[in-house]
């Protein structure tokens, strides 16, 4: 059966661990709208990358105050 001969010290499995954690998501800002977007993605506010267009932006909704 195989058995680890020695314990594994807390230093040498800290080294190990060194690189095993999450990142924080970076953002960047539209050039466009201002919005925070991630980098190299399509802008969800406005539909732009880069300079231009690439997708419509959804239509803000108006609620009624008669009908509500």
């Amino acid at each position: 059966m195989a058995v680890p001969r020695k314990k594994t010290t807390p230093a040498k499995r800290g080294m190990r661990r060194s690189h095993d954690f999450l990142t924080v998501a970076s953002y960047a800002e539209c050039a466009n709208c201002g919005e925070p977007r991630r980098p190299h993605h399509v802008c969800a506010a406005c539909g732009h990358y880069g300079d231009r267009e690439v997708v419509a932006p959804k239509a803000v909704e108006e609620i009624d105050d008669e009908a509500a």
